[in-house]
């Protein structure tokens, strides 16, 4: 138990129990350790080959001065809502200044989502498997976890109502990515959305809707986003980021919800850092003013296209049906299922084994708060060449096969 004195520890917060870390996160780390050369599917960030860098270099010398390094508005700059806003009106989505609160990141519009809507014991339903960091900080402010089954359709809406009635409560908030999901790279139809506001309609829970993948699809129809659908219904919470449209260490994102909110959302997020990084607002406003997403978007999606068409073609030569992987239209990942004999090997030991093979995945237990799914694991495509990918693929069929002769024996 967190803080007991008699032990000879730190009188810590009993909150910090609930603090899980990431596994995804600590990859950084634990690859940059290493010596030999990696092919990393691991995290979930945009190609470094097609990260705008230079522009934004060249952004920067326009348009940074000395209000670039003061203190900003905690919800925001406000050249960024002006550019942000006049983007949007061409996009499903358009943003709503009274609605709308720019944060450090999606991971902070996730802490505020909990920080405003959950109570310890408060039961917050999440996808199984997920991603694991928007769980955590769940975790992290009581919450009691209601894992329920993803298929190739997203979030089992008919598994969470038959889970529901077996908890014997309603959750307070339901945590969905619904489009291009992470890990598993599937996307919520059309009627699970519909179904899934009805019950949050009935039950009296917050949806929290984190798209960061939404802009990136590359394949398939456009399904309604949560706000399309809802309006401005106080029932939705909406976090969205820059991070994988354009650079992760911008940390610039922005949250969307009920206008009688936001002075909540400002002071708690007054609360954690004062305000978003001031001088990376004024590049991606400026970015966003030149009109330069929407054909960095159209490059992002041939791209994706490309590498997750090599991917499924380097595990097609490579593995055959020793395993089973989704399809995805967009977004970065995809899921892969261990199959037959291969089934018996936990992707844990497989992580180790091709890490000294030169290849490294999110392990399945990972991107599950009950760590489910030993037999799985996340590969991201997105940044990765098609020619890396088709090493990487090779190295992970070499130590697959050291795996299933280590569990042979």
């Amino acid at each position: 138990m967190a803080g007991d004195p008699q032990a000879g520890f730190v009188p810590l917060a009993s909150r910090a129990d609930g603090l899980v870390g990431s596994v995804i996160d600590s990859s950084t780390s634990l690859l940059a350790a290493q010596k030999h050369d990696i092919v990393r599917f691991a995290m979930g960030a945009p190609a470094p080959d097609v990260t705008p860098w230079e522009q934004f270099r060249d952004l920067a010398r326009d348009v940074y001065d000395a209000s670039s390094f003061t203190y900003g508005a905690t919800e925001g700059e406000p050249v960024l809502f002006d550019a942000l806003v006049e983007y949007s009106r061409h996009t499903p989505e358009p943003v709503d200044e009274s609605r709308t609160v720019i944060t450090t990141g999606g991971m902070q519009g996730l802490d505020l989502a909990f920080k405003l809507f959950v109570d310890p014991g408060d039961l917050v339903v999440v996808e199984s498997p997920t991603y694991t960091n928007g769980s955590g900080t769940a975790l992290s402010y009581g919450a009691d976890l209601l894992e329920v089954p993803v298929d190739e359709h997203g979030l089992d809406v008919e598994q969470l109502e038959s889970l529901v009635a077996r908890a014997g409560r309603v959750p307070k908030a339901i945590y969905t990515i619904p489009n291009f999901q992470n890990p598993s790279g599937t996307t919520l139809s059309e009627e699970r959305r519909r179904r899934l506001i009805d019950l949050a309609r009935t039950w009296g829970s917050v949806i929290v809707d984190d798209d960061p993948y939404g802009l990136l699809r590359f394949a398939g129809e456009d399904v309604p986003g949560f706000p399309a659908l809802m309006g401005d219904d106080p029932l939705l919470f909406s976090v969205r980021t820059f991070s994988k449209i354009l650079a992760p260490g911008l940390r610039v994102g922005w949250v969307s919800a009920d206008a009688r909110l936001r002075e909540l959302l400002i002071a708690g997020k007054q609360a954690m850092d004062t305000c978003t990084n001031v001088p990376n607002q004024h590049v991606v406003a400026e970015f966003l003013r030149r009109g330069g997403l929407d054909a960095h978007l159209e490059g992002l999606r041939s791209q994706y296209r490309k590498r997750k068409e090599a991917m499924q073609d380097s595990i097609t030569r490579h593995l055959g049906d020793r395993v089973r992987t989704t399809d995805p239209e967009g977004g970065f990942f995809l899921w892969m299922t261990l199959q037959g004999e291969d089934a018996a090997i936990d992707s844990r030991r497989l992580f180790e084994i091709a890490l000294a093979e030169g290849v490294a995945f999110i392990p399945g237990t990972a991107l599950s708060p009950s760590q489910r799914f030993s037999d799985a694991f996340r590969l991201c495509f997105a940044s990765t060449t098609p020619e890396r990918t088709e090493e990487g693929i090779a190295r992970l069929a070499r130590a697959m096969d050291i795996a299933r002769a280590e569990v042979a024996r």
